[in-house]
């Protein structure tokens, strides 16, 4: 890749990683309708931490106040809001992070292509719309409960398939349970904290394992762009999900799966 193509990917993923629009889909589709050569998966997830930097930065209170309910939960003490939303963060990561282990491979060769992406991404746009027209939207975070946070870690393992979006799934989970938008994406975004860094440290031994050129410079670029990109995309999403909705989102998601079938007519 050209340092172009490296900048322009990153920005792509800062942008989408944090809006229920799909980062893996678009870091499919932009290389295939540029006709650049795929990037492939470590570049992938380098952008992936660099929003994962993004995220902690910008919830840096929420993630030292699930570092200290950690430290209640081992203690014993899951009573207070920090134990239960560490607990419910740890459980609600569980599946994702065995899903991936086992099937992460398999849907890198078979999963990563335009067609499954106009699928994935026009099917959670009718879920989020119906989430977000017909959730009740009368829980905050601090009632989150251990069997909510299972639910949405379980939604949070689908978005390994590219088009499907992290954030959009667990939110759409997590207002299908009843949760306010601006309380959804919050626990959707801590959420995924431990998955991308448990994904950054797997594919980072896995590079320095390999007797391949690994391209570092570019690597590094990707992290940074990505992770600029991301906290301002986070900022916007945060300020306005609770007046727009996933209205504006899903529809986008149909549009853009609409572009894809016609491309591949």
């Amino acid at each position: 890749m050209t340092e172009f193509q490296v900048i322009i990917l990153a920005i792509v993923q800062g942008l989408t990683e944090f809006l229920p629009i799909s980062s893996s889909g678009h870091l499919v589709l932009v290389p295939v309708f540029l006709g650049w050569t795929d990037q492939g998966l470590a570049f992938d997830v380098a952008v992936h931490f660099g929003s994962l930097i993004a995220v902690m930065l910008f919830f840096r209170k929420d993630i030292l106040a699930l570092l200290r309910g950690s430290v209640q939960v081992l203690g014993a003490n899951v009573v207070t809001t920090e134990a239960r939303m560490a607990l419910g963060i740890a459980l609600g990561t569980i599946p994702a992070a065995l899903a991936g282990l086992m099937f992460v491979d398999w849907i890198e060769a078979n999963l990563r292509s335009p067609a499954v992406i106009v699928f994935t991404l026009s099917g959670y746009a009718v879920l989020m719309i119906l989430a977000d027209r017909l959730g009740r939207r009368n829980r905050d975070i601090s009632g989150i409960r251990i069997k909510d946070a299972v639910l949405i870690g379980v939604a949070q393992a689908l978005a390994l398939v590219p088009g499907t979006s992290r954030s959009g799934v667990t939110i759409t989970a997590a207002m299908a349970l009843g949760f306010e938008r601006q309380d959804a994406a919050r626990f959707s975004f801590l959420l995924a904290v431990p998955v991308i860094l448990l994904a950054s440290v797997y594919s980072f031994i896995g590079l320095l394992r390999t007797d391949a050129t690994v391209p570092w410079g570019q690597l590094a670029i990707g992290v940074v762009v990505s992770a600029i990109v991301a906290y301002l995309s986070i900022e916007f999403f945060m300020r306005f999900v609770s007046r727009i909705g996933l209205l504006p989102f899903a529809i986008y998601r149909m549009i853009l799966a609409a572009v894809i079938l016609y491309a591949l007519m």
